[in-house]
């Protein structure tokens, strides 16, 4: 099983290296921060830590 980071949106720890090595950095958590200020994250119930 791949480890997650985001269990919001499923993205993995390989996610994140491929979007650094596609763009030069990494977009994931400017698409994690935008959803979360539309309120259309749901960690605290999604991530067993509840965050």
């Amino acid at each position: 099983m791949k480890e997650l980071i985001c269990y919001c949106f499923e993205y993995t720890v390989d996610d994140i290296r491929n979007d650094y090595n596609e763009n030069g950095k990494s977009l994931i958590l400017e698409r994690i921060t935008d959803e979360k200020k539309k309120n259309g994250c749901d960690c605290a119930n999604k991530n067993p830590k509840g965050r």
